[in-house]
């Protein structure tokens, strides 16, 4: 179902390519349109208990795009460096493809994102999740297949 890496020497092991997931700031989420066209847009994330979270308002294109096709891709990359000389780029990524829902705000992974983004401020983000964790939606992503890839420097 899903295709093969084709420079597999690249190929991470699941563990570093939980650990980018972790660490990359934001993700890039893919989609299919309404219209059957590739939609992808650029979130904030947290990977916790091996799912994705994408913190989500309660209405737009892409919760539309989810309940018409639940199928998603999700991207990270880090470390990205231009080798001018050698025509080519230095990077690590992943890409996991699963099945996203949608689902009510839940604190204890609203909690990780504070943790993530704001960490300075957990005593101010608990006080703010606890108020508003209502207010929101969460995408929910159960990975079906994901790849980790590291291009080094020759």
């Amino acid at each position: 179902m899903f295709v093969k890496m084709r420079r597999i020497q690249n190929a991470l092991p699941l563990e570093e390519t939980h650990q980018i997931l972790k660490r990359c700031p934001e993700g890039v989420l893919g989609t299919i349109g309404l219209n059957g066209y590739p939609h992808t847009i650029p979130v904030n994330y947290v990977f916790f208990n091996d799912k994705i979270y994408i913190h989500s308002a309660k209405e737009g294109y892409k919760l539309d795009n989810i309940d018409h096709n639940p199928l998603v891709s999700f991207t990270v990359y880090d470390h990205v460096e231009i080798q001018e000389e050698t025509f080519t780029t230095t990077f690590e990524s992943a890409i996991a493809y699963g099945k996203a829902v949608v689902i009510p705000g839940n604190k204890e992974v609203l909690m990780e994102m504070i943790r993530k983004y704001s960490p300075s401020f957990m005593n101010e983000g608990q006080t703010y999740v606890y108020e508003q964790y209502d207010t929101t939606f969460l995408i929910e992503i159960t990975i079906d297949h994901i790849t980790g890839k590291r291009r080094v420097k020759k």
